[in-house]
């Protein structure tokens, strides 16, 4: 792309008199007007067999596109790839890269800006054997297995049960006997592992060399770490496949153990986690795993405070001329509405109300509606969401979802009421949505994100939340298009996809119309939320 040079096109050059001595030299007046600062950025890329939305990290300008464990690396095709408005892309559609390392592209205006694009792959390895203690443990780096069989097992009588080291239906995999030939892996015969094995795996134009090690446990127990949540705590641990496994636990002040009730143990081959509840927060317990009549080491965790939602209540509402506001004028905002926007050419079309559950206090009025003149204008969900209204381009919103947020939940409670209305408004790929009630939504997020979403409306610069991101932990959703005269309550229990992974932010939104960020939906639906609160067990 030609760069244009700005400076060259604005200097000036003016002749200097000197007197003394008398003399005339041609000086240059520098130009101190600066290039404009234009951030050129990266804002949609997607490729054909992704799994899961792109991470687009624009601090370290970098793009992370999670790929199915089919795709070949080395030939991703291109979908989209969208830059800043203005500027060529460095990419285009249907382009066939190489993504099995990282790769840099530069877009380029009046400066350079260098982007990294990379794949994210993981694929799904394992190994089932019988009498197996515990997990096996799978390098995919060195490409090693090590396994153990419980200690009243042998290594000369192995049984698999399951082997999968490569993509899913496009790969095999072969034993290397001791003399170099390969031949299929016999599964549920007795295999002797007093020595490694090894595997060849070949997929696409790969192949690799796994080696497998099987030894004898001296444990037939052992007690893992656990994750210390609020009221809940989830432990792990190993027991002997087949035995009667399970946990026990105990305050740490006290000499009695209780036993974790076997439906809330979960027994996945001698692999052990439980979902322990009703514990009391900010208070030290000590647990231990059984097999049989053995017992693994005891572990202690202390379980944390539980942080209240704030600004729940929906109480605490300001107006600056005709933008109401959902947080006290001199309080810290949480919330947000996308007022700002509607008010361009309309009213705010989210407001406080004294319709409440309880008849006090305040509650949120949710209204989506036609916003313009005439034909001029746009259609506008009514919304409420933990963030920041950014700007409004045009006849679009610009938003960041997202709080910063470190605690658990399990649950989101609160309280609603609904009046849907036909939908009238629609726009490209909608169109049968048209005429069929409209529908409100809540949902709620907990992700590990290093800063929050940018949201934006645009449709050519199109960017929504995807519960599906790699960096969404736990999510739940209530949608309903039934409407609800009276206040009724709800409760959304989430759900969490690793009980490890700590929270960075909190993402919950309320929309009286669904697919509002796509500007469709039934002028006149009305959704009212008051008390929102969490809740820490189960």
């Amino acid at each position: 792309m030609h760069i244009y040079n700005y400076e060259e096109k604005n200097s000036k050059y003016q002749p200097h008199i000197d007197l003394f001595p008398m003399q005339i030299n041609i000086s240059c007046i520098s130009n101190d007007i600066p290039y404009p600062v234009i951030s050129l950025q990266i804002l949609t890329f997607e490729v054909e067999g992704q799994e899961g939305s792109t991470i687009i990290d624009k601090v370290t300008r970098t793009v992370t596109v999670p790929l199915k464990e089919t795709i070949n690396l080395k030939e991703v095709v291109v979908k989209q790839c969208k830059v800043t408005e203005g500027v060529e892309a460095p990419l285009d559609s249907a382009t066939v890269i190489d993504l099995s390392s990282p790769k840099k592209y530069t877009i380029s205006l009046y400066q350079d800006y260098e982007w990294t694009i990379q794949a994210s792959q993981t694929i799904e390895r394992k190994l089932t054997i019988k009498n197996q203690f515990g997990k096996p443990k799978i390098n995919s780096k060195t490409h090693e297995i090590t396994a153990e069989v419980a200690k009243t097992a042998s290594q000369k009588n192995v049984y698999i049960s399951d082997i999968k080291l490569g993509p899913a239906e496009i790969s095999t995999q072969t034993f290397l006997d001791p003399s170099g030939n390969e031949i299929e892996i016999p599964l549920n015969t007795a295999l002797d592992f007093s020595f490694p094995k090894t595997v060849i795996v070949r997929y696409h134009d790969i192949e690799e060399k796994w080696t497998i090690s099987i030894s004898r446990s001296d444990k037939s127990v052992a007690t893992g770490e656990a994750d210390a949540w609020v009221n809940v705590a989830w432990l792990h641990g190993n027991g002997e496949e087949g035995a009667n496994n399970g946990f026990e636990y105990k305050p740490a002040d006290s000499s009695e153990w209780k036993v974790v009730a076997a439906e809330n143990v979960n027994d996945d081959d001698g692999e052990l986690t439980a979902r322990l509840s009703g514990l009391k927060s900010n208070t030290t317990y000590v647990y231990r795993a059984y097999s049989g009549s053995d017992y693994g080491e005891e572990v202690s965790f202390t379980t944390s405070e539980p942080v209240t939602l704030p600004g729940g209540s929906f109480d605490e509402w300001h107006q600056v001329d005709k933008v109401w506001n959902p947080w006290a004028i001199n309080g810290t905002p949480i919330w947000d509405t996308g007022n700002k926007g509607a008010t361009t050419m309309g009213d705010s079309n989210t407001q406080p109300t004294d319709d409440t559950w309880n008849g006090k206090g305040k509650a949120a009025r949710l209204e989506s509606k036609f916003i313009g003149l005439g034909s001029i204008g746009k259609f506008a969900a009514g919304n409420l969401f933990i963030g920041e209204y950014i700007r409004t381009e045009g006849t679009n919103g610009v938003l960041d979802f997202g709080k910063p947020f470190t605690a658990r939940p399990t649950k989101l409670k609160g309280h609603y009421k609904y009046s849907t209305a036909p939908i009238s408004y629609v726009s490209s790929g909608y169109e049968h949505l048209k005429e069929k009630p409209d529908t409100c939504a809540i949902y709620i997020a907990l992700t590990d994100w290093k800063e929050p979403l940018e949201i934006r409306t645009k449709p050519s610069d199109l960017s929504v939340f995807n519960k599906n991101d790699p960096g969404v932990i736990a999510y739940a959703e209530f949608y309903s298009g039934e409407t609800v005269t009276e206040y009724k309550s709800f409760e959304l229990t989430l759900d969490y996809r690793d009980t490890s992974r700590v929270p960075t932010y909190l993402v919950l939104v309320c929309s009286a119309s669904k697919f509002g960020d796509f500007f469709v939906g039934g002028p006149g639906v009305l959704l009212y939320v008051d008390d929102f609160s969490l809740e820490y067990d189960y």
